[in-house]
């Protein structure tokens, strides 16, 4: 059951990584035909949930006893990890942007994606780049990340200790979050994380509740009937708001608000609703489709890409920027996303290949 959930959680993670990299892209013709578009969650929050749900498999690992102090050095070294390769794609960005405004003789480029402070302001906004405290759009999952995996230790613990209390804290911190506006600051730009810590850690910890034994694919198994037709329902509300474009007018809300509002920031509660009912939805249907022998064509390099998913992820979010670039250079239209896309796929199945070849050669 371990391994056919782990290739399921490679699957949809490769699935998120590719939408992650097309939404990283704006106005490229692909972006519509990405899950974003037809609900009320995206790829960020499905990334964030297998998460979660892989904590669980590496937590409870039996080949690599991963218990007290050992268990901790291991998540605090995957988050230390996390860090550098932050580090290192936006100081590659970076080099990016600033290669492209000399090359194509636009300095505007050097003020895409909140870059513009490291040009202007060099020194305060490198100090803000190694704390985290400044970010640059579309490089900000990371950081996010980087938080979680630090406190996956207390979540792991908590969680030991009983599921129960565990997500009542997630919720409470998630809750008290949405009700008081908290959020960590940025700087030395004023502002907020794009992603909230203190909001998303209640994804995380739902990948990691749900993943358990007694948990929604479990569940899903023995009750499937009506809790994946409450998914379609969930799935078909968020399609017709999709559809209809809804976005209500925050003034206009009760308080406190961001429980009313489709806030990405702040997780609001239409988010997790909708990523829950697509959980609900398409739980299993990973096994169900390999049996169709033309699936696997599609499963290996999306399960490759997800096994990889750091790698990937880097790799993916260069990409992005260059796509970016590269629509700005030439013409727009089909023919170059059609390009972009194309390129970044491949570049991305590359990374992967290579990486896993890398690791079975040091064996």
């Amino acid at each position: 059951m371990a391994a056919r959930a782990l290739n399921q959680v490679d699957f949809w993670r490769g699935y998120a990584l590719i939408a992650i990299f097309i939404n990283h892209v704006p106005g490229i013709i692909f972006e519509q035909f990405t899950h974003r578009a037809f609900g009320l969650s995206d790829s960020a929050e499905l990334f964030v949930f297998l998460a979660g749900f892989s904590l669980r498999f590496l937590s409870e690992s039996k080949n690599e006893g991963l218990v007290g102090p050992r268990l901790f050095m291991r998540l605090e070294a995957r988050a230390f990890t996390l860090y550098a390769a932050q580090i290192l794609i936006v100081s590659l960005a970076l080099a990016m942007m600033a290669a492209a405004a000399i090359l194509l003789d636009t300095p505007l480029i050097l003020q895409w994606n909140n870059a513009a402070a490291f040009f202007e302001s060099p020194v305060p906004t490198q100090i803000g780049i190694v704390m985290l405290t400044h970010q640059m759009g579309y490089f900000d999952v990371l950081p996010l990340y980087i938080v979680l995996m630090a406190a996956a230790p207390l979540v792991v613990w908590i969680g030991r200790i009983s599921l129960g209390l565990l997500l009542a804290c997630s919720l409470a911190v998630w809750a008290a979050a949405l009700y008081s506006e908290l959020n960590l600051p940025t700087w030395p730009v004023e502002g907020v994380w794009f992603f909230n810590p203190f909001a998303w850690q209640l994804q995380f910890v739902l990948g990691f509740v749900l993943s358990r034994p007694q948990g929604v694919v479990q569940s899903i198994m023995r009750h499937g009937g009506w809790l994946r037709a409450l998914g379609a329902v969930i799935v078909a509300g968020g399609l017709w708001l999709a559809l209809i474009s809804w976005s209500p007018n925050p003034f206009e809300l009760p308080e406190p608000r961001l429980f009313f509002m489709n806030d990405k920031t702040f997780l609001a509660p239409l988010r997790i609703i909708h990523m829950l009912g697509l959980a609900m939805l398409l739980v299993g249907a990973f096994d169900v489709a390999l049996r169709w022998r033309g699936f696997s064509y599609l499963a290996r390099p999306l399960c490759l890409l997800g096994r990889n998913s750091l790698h990937v992820f880097c790799a993916g979010s260069l990409l992005s920027l260059a796509g970016q670039l590269a629509r700005f250079a030439a013409p727009t239209g089909l023919v170059t996303d059609t390009i972009v896309l194309l390129t970044g796929v491949a570049v991305m199945l590359a990374v992967a290949w290579g990486n896993e070849w890398r690791i079975n050669l040091s064996r």
